[in-house]
């Protein structure tokens, strides 16, 4: 059985928190069972789906790790945050929202039904696909690569590595992905791109395709739970306005035609993708009590069993734990 709340009175050490996350996750992964990994891109049909990971780093220098966070995976749709971030940076918030809304949908994110029913001038947000494809047109580049080479940049800073791209995920996803290609088509025809279909459809497919670990999640986290600046070396490496801006739609449209519900019960700004990985941030927070992590954090999880929004199943289950124990809601 999951273990209670703890008696955070007590000295909070990272041996004893360390403990605590070990029984949740084993318990947590359990839960895998009730999902099924994502299979309309072919290759991703492959994960394990027993899987489940956790690393959570604190701005005091605490670190986390649980489960299997040694297995890497593509970044999916959690790069729609990093691009619109590196959008944002290039061409200035007001351009950027001139062109995506900041509205959630309460439709799944591969739908443009919205779009066509109601003649908007621009995609709800831009974690949808149609968001970001059209935030990938947007991105300054003549070439797929010249328009991620910012985000490889961004990543390298905060990570300290280039992280890679999966080229079989990639090839799998390109040669698969039909509803993109429509959705791309769609916003071709209405006006929307900036740039040629088949090159914005190509950065989509490979800044989807970037590969990652919970940790590259964790650290990502960190850093917005931080308003954007790195709290090891004190380097703004995101604009404040631009990652609150971003820790919003986190939250409010970040776990697909889920986010209402887990900003309800998890109450965190988060994003999650369809290889099972989320990232989680908990911003510092003021509270009487001595809290785990009450100085901020960034939490990556990892479990390919995906419930029928397109999230972790076990993993959403996992982080709705943690936050309740922690009391890590910012509301």
């Amino acid at each position: 059985m999951v273990q209670g709340a703890a008696n955070w009175n007590t000295e909070i050490t990272e041996d004893w928190l360390q403990n605590y996350v070990d029984d949740w996750v084993s318990f947590y992964r359990k839960q895998t069972s009730e999902g099924e990994v994502a299979s309309y891109i072919p290759i991703l049909k492959e994960a394990n789906q027993d899987h489940l990971g956790i690393t959570i780093l604190g701005n005091n220098g605490m670190t986390i790790n649980s489960g299997d966070v040694d297995v890497p995976f593509t970044i999916q749709s959690i790069s729609k945050v990093l691009s619109f971030i590196v959008g944002c940076m290039e061409r200035g918030v007001s351009y950027m929202l001139d062109r995506v809304d900041v509205e959630p949908t309460g439709e799944a994110f591969n739908s443009i039904m919205h779009l066509e029913m109601r003649q908007l001038k621009k995609p709800f947000n831009p974690f949808i696909n149609a968001g970001a494809i059209t935030v990938c047109s947007i991105l300054d580049g003549k070439t797929s690569d010249e328009k991620l080479e910012p985000l490889f940049e961004l990543l390298e800073k905060m990570l300290g590595y280039r992280p890679a791209l999966n080229v079989d995920v990639y090839e799998s996803e390109r040669d698969s992905s039909m509803r993109n290609r429509a959705i791309g088509y769609y916003l071709l025809e209405t006006g929307y791109l900036e740039s040629d279909l088949n090159i914005t459809l190509e950065t989509y497919f490979k800044q989807c395709s970037i590969e990652v670990t919970v940790e590259d999640l964790a650290k990502i986290g960190m850093i917005l739970a931080n308003d954007g600046e790195d709290p090891n070396s004190r380097d703004e490496l995101i604009p404040r306005q631009v990652a609150r801006l971003a820790k919003a739609l986190m939250l409010t449209c970040g776990m697909y035609d889920a986010s209402g519900k887990f900003a309800a019960y998890v109450g965190v700004p988060a994003k999650s993708g369809v290889s099972g990985g989320i990232i989680a941030v908990s911003p510092p927070r003021v509270r009487e009590e001595e809290l785990p992590f009450i100085d901020g954090c960034g939490i990556g999880v990892f479990g390919p069993a995906l419930d029928d929004k397109g999230n972790s199943i076990a993993g959403i289950k996992l982080l709705r734990h943690i936050a309740k124990q922690w009391d890590l809601s910012i509301f």
